[in-house]
């Protein structure tokens, strides 16, 4: 049997996986890019484009550090691509915080795997934005909750306990008339 793989140089292996990479990214929701082994953008995606409002003039053929006049020199960034994925070869969600130019603060996901046998990274973006801010949101909502909780178990408390008081108050009372009432017949006894 004829492996026409076998027949394919390094080159050709690689143009073909990047064939491969580029058509999966193309249908993705997430931002992507592929990066050769220097970090040099060799693809995006369209969601990458749209997502961090640039052109593939300003993004392809340049080194990632570089993208958007250096917003990309982001340390946790360096951090992963530089030092984690060398030695891991595949990362995820790993989750990056900065402030962009155009689009403003984001925080972002990022999964990456680095591929040896063609010298390609592969750099897969999610904005989780929203949900981090949502994430806030709930727990300064669940903590106001629970201030507000606290609150009114403590009236409660102090309402029952005026309440207990006020019975003690009560039933002393009913006691106390009971033992005069008791007092009268006696006295009403003697009298009589």
């Amino acid at each position: 049997m004829n492996d026409s793989r076998q027949q394919n140089g390094p080159n050709e292996s690689k143009e073909l996986a990047l064939h491969y990479m580029q058509t999966l990214v193309e249908v993705a929701r997430e931002s992507f890019l592929i990066l050769d082994h220097d970090l040099r953008v060799i693809s995006a995606n369209e969601v990458f484009y749209q997502n961090f409002r640039v052109e593939s003039g300003q993004t392809v053929g340049k080194f990632l550090y570089e993208l958007g006049n250096g917003q990309w020199n982001i340390p946790e960034l360096k951090k992963l691509l530089e030092d984690i994925l060398p030695k891991k070869k595949v990362v995820k969600d790993y989750e990056v915080s900065h402030t962009f130019e155009t689009i403003g603060e984001k925080t972002i996901l990022l999964n990456a795997r680095q591929i040896d046998s063609v010298q390609l990274i592969i750099l897969a973006m999610e904005d989780i934005t929203v949900r981090k801010d949502l994430e806030k949101k709930l727990a300064e909502t669940v903590k106001n909750l629970a201030v507000k909780i606290t609150e009114k178990t403590k009236d409660l408390a102090d309402r029952i306990e005026e309440l207990e008081t006020t019975n003690k108050t009560m039933v002393g009372r009913e006691l106390r008339m009971i033992e005069l009432k008791k007092e009268n017949e006696e006295l009403k006894k003697k009298i009589t």
